[in-house]
């Protein structure tokens, strides 16, 4: 059985596989595996893991089971401590270590947790890796010696190294005085970072969210709240505010009149105003219908992933492109990070208003989106709604009535016991309507 998904393994603390007890065999099993694969490939005898975490509670159980159990496999454990996602994946290549591993549930509440990997390069752990993984946890080895247990060692400069490499992505003839800015920590990994690396460019800062205890990580804050966000950039008269999420992966933008800048039209102003037009983009299937036409106006290509940023990044790897993302604010920069980095795409908009000398909502003018409905109901399972055939003849049919001017997307989440509905049609009310229609008729067959 593999507890892997789309993004890692997730779930509830203290339900498996989020309990300690297994998170310290996922340790032992990750650390056999890279034992063998670094033999393997004779690079080196050697293997360091990269280990950071978010800081809601459960955070500090799991990283010290992870760390026992690399330990006990007789690998060395390099902690970071609390830090946002892609700053692991940017230390594990800065370290050269063999692989890093992430303690976070990203948006989730404080009561789920989960743990991510990346590899050497500082991508999505390779299937090939994922399965021994699996493997292994099914038919441990044999414990090693007592003399071939592995370290751990406390990195206390991570967070600085971070901060450079963040500000290294910026212009470095530009800077961000006279920026007034309201950043959402999200009470998560970014709390600490992320204000530093705007206040050191030279932005007058205002963070808010920013004192995690554990307990209060995307507690109506962050990207998936951003009510509080748009309020306190109206009241401080700001000239844009930043929403991060838990693990600082994600991004959503508001401008100076308190109105919403999501992933979508994070890829526009990227990808129509940047220093260079790319060659394509990425999206995925909830990419706004507007995104795609507006990008065509501008004769840039558009591509379609399942959802989920470790399909877009396979997607941009196959098209050699570098620019891609969700509506939902996982952003990939490839010429300037491995992964999503939330940090790194919003310098990347602040560099474009700087150049232009523009306010965020001029750089959206151009970008007309369908209006979208988008309705989140729990199933007891993780159950496909199209293996019900009634279910399945009604999604066929609400998609022919839609034609050309809508689009239907129901999903099964990867990360949660949700089905996703996703109605876009040219009129409010009508994608309103639909989806409306479409979660009544699951909720009545999944329950």
């Amino acid at each position: 059985m593999s507890y892997f998904g789309t993004d890692g393994i997730r779930g509830p603390y203290g339900q498996l596989p989020i309990t300690p007890d297994y998170v310290l065999k996922l340790g032992y099993a990750a650390g056999c595996v890279l034992k063998r694969h670094a033999a393997a490939s004779k690079a080196h005898a050697h293997v360091q893991v990269v280990l950071g975490k978010d800081p809601r509670i459960s955070s500090y159980v799991l990283e010290a089971a992870l760390q026992s159990g690399l330990n006990a496999a007789g690998v060395d454990v390099l902690l970071l401590g609390p830090m946002p996602t892609p700053a692991i994946a940017h230390l594990t290549r800065a370290f050269h270590a063999d692989a890093g591993v992430v303690v976070s549930a990203s948006h989730n509440p404080f009561t789920d947790n989960g743990v991510k990997f990346f590899s050497a390069q500082g991508k999505k752990l390779d299937d090939q890796i994922q399965h021994a993984i699996n493997a292994e946890l099914e038919n441990p080895s044999k414990m090693d010696s007592i003399k071939a247990l592995g370290k751990s060692y406390r990195i206390d400069d991570a967070q600085g190294r971070y901060i450079e490499f963040c500000k290294s992505t910026f212009p470095y003839h530009r800077h961000l005085k006279g920026l007034k800015i309201v950043l959402d920590c999200a009470n998560g990994a970014g709390y600490k970072v992320a204000p530093k690396v705007f206040s050191e460019l030279g932005a007058n800062v205002i963070p808010m969210f920013n004192a995690p205890d554990g307990y209060n990580i995307n507690d109506n804050c962050g990207s998936t709240h951003i009510a509080a966000l748009q309020a306190r950039v109206q009241q401080e008269n700001a000239d844009v505010g930043i929403a991060l999420d838990g693990d600082a992966d994600r991004i959503l933008m508001v401008d100076h009149c308190g109105r919403v800048i999501d992933g979508d039209a994070i890829l526009y102003i990227l990808a129509t105003q940047g220093s260079a037009k790319p060659a394509g983009v990425v999206g995925t299937l909830m990419s706004n219908l507007g995104l795609e036409q507006a990008l065509a106006a501008k004769n840039i290509a558009f591509h379609r992933a399942n959802v989920g940023d470790r399909y877009v990044l396979a997607e941009l790897d196959k098209q050699g492109w570098i620019l891609g993302g969700e509506t939902s604010g996982h952003i990939l920069t490839l010429d300037k990070s491995t992964t999503g980095d939330a940090i790194i795409a919003a310098l990347q908009v602040l560099a474009v208003m700087t150049e232009r000398q523009c306010k965020l909502a001029d750089l959206v003018v151009g970008l007309t989106s369908h209006p979208q409905t988008l309705i989140n109901i729990k199933i007891a399972n993780k159950t496909d709604p199209y293996a019900h055939p009634e279910l399945a003849k009604l999604f066929n049919s609400t998609q022919q009535q839609l034609g050309s001017q809508g689009r239907l997307l129901i999903r099964k989440s990867g990360t949660e016991p949700l089905i996703r509905v996703m109605v876009e049609a040219s009129d409010g009310d009508v994608s309103k309507q639909v989806a409306q229609l479409l979660a009544n008729a699951i909720q009545n067959t999944l329950g």
